[in-house]
């Protein structure tokens, strides 16, 4: 069965989540500011906080759709690749990756994985609204909640066009995107938080469905004597630099998390007690991400405006071959390249 994967959905499987009434509507010009300029200062840490996805599990239900398809080897993209966890999977099942993301921090990590393993995989850092390949592919995967990332509509329309621009005639795109129910009955008005001795984070969520925009700030507390910690200080002048340029986007600081030392420490949800147990120098990020959520009749209509043809949706659960319900939390859609 395919694995309820992305970070809203495996952090909300373990994590305490209390309803917010405070937040503000975020505004137009924030969520411009924020479009596809996600998973900057979190790219260290990711894989430390997706470490419950079964990523080999869900790589058996992707290939498989593939197999059905007629594609068990050959050129294939994956779309928004991140940190190329599935990308080095897929790679090791026989495919040709090819993996875009327009975030410079998580291809240097995947650029690092690739270097451990060995594999043949080309990483281009692209906006992808406006990627570009050298050739056609048999396939492309955008998993993870990438699509949701697009938060207008036309910029839908423009992805699936370039997905069928670079597909081989007859090629197969796959593409994953989290529903409107998780974002209004979920995730919701809620502070979602998770604390470790690697790392802790605070989460704290919007949704509002007049937009069905879904905005979250995410705060990040890394140890400085982690790996993390350690890359991203001898980064610590790039993120001042871009801090200055985009206020609001992505900030870090350092600070001692004994409560005596920071008064008032626990104003955003943990106790001085919580942070006096730790006594240890940490540093601090904060990034606000932006998604959509769309319909399945905006989807299908958009890959008809883009020249595919849908094929087939299937609702996340279960065996991930059942059609999409109501309350579906992650929808499955695979669609065909026809015509130029």
């Amino acid at each position: 069965m395919p694995p309820y994967c992305c970070m809203a959905g495996s952090f909300c499987l373990r994590m305490k989540c209390e309803r917010r009434a405070d937040k503000m509507q975020p505004n137009a010009e924030e969520r411009k500011d924020g479009e596809m300029e996600a998973y900057t200062s979190f790219a260290r840490v990711y894989d430390l906080f997706m470490d419950n996805v079964p990523y080999e599990e869900w790589c058996d239900y992707i290939t498989g759709l593939l197999n059905e398809y007629g594609i068990s080897d050959g050129l294939v993209l994956d779309l928004g690749c991140g940190t190329g966890s599935m990308t080095e999977l897929l790679a090791a099942r026989g495919y040709d990756m090819i993996g875009v993301d327009v975030s410079e921090d998580m291809l240097e990590i995947a650029a690092e994985k690739r270097a451990a393993s060995g594999r043949d995989i080309l990483y281009l850092q692209q906006d992808m609204r406006s990627f570009e390949l050298f050739g056609t592919v048999r396939a492309v995967v955008c998993l993870c909640d990438s699509i949701n990332y697009l938060l207008d509509p036309e910029d839908l329309v423009t992805v699936f066009r370039l997905v069928n621009n670079y597909l081989d005639p007859g090629g197969i795109f796959i593409f994953d995107l989290s529903s409107e129910y998780k974002y209004r009955e979920l995730l919701a008005d809620r502070t979602i938080a998770e604390n470790r001795d690697e790392g802790s984070f605070i989460w704290d969520n919007y949704y509002d469905e007049e937009s069905r925009i879904n905005e979250y700030d995410l705060a990040l507390f890394i140890p400085v004597g982690s790996e993390a910690g350690k890359h991203d200080q001898n980064k610590s002048e790039k993120f001042d630099r871009d801090a200055a340029e985009k206020p609001g986007q992505d900030t870090a600081e350092e600070f001692d998390l004994d409560a005596e030392k920071n008064p008032g420490c626990d104003a955003e949800g943990i106790s001085d007690e919580e942070y006096s147990q730790e006594g240890s120098l940490y540093r601090k990020y904060q990034e606000t991400h932006f998604q959509r959520a769309y319909s399945l009749e905006e989807i299908r209509e958009a890959l008809e405006k883009s020249g595919l043809e849908f094929l087939a949706w299937y609702d996340g659960d279960g065996d991930g071959r059942g059609a999409p319900r109501e309350d579906s939390e992650r929808i499955y859609v695979i669609a065909r390249e026809r015509g130029k």
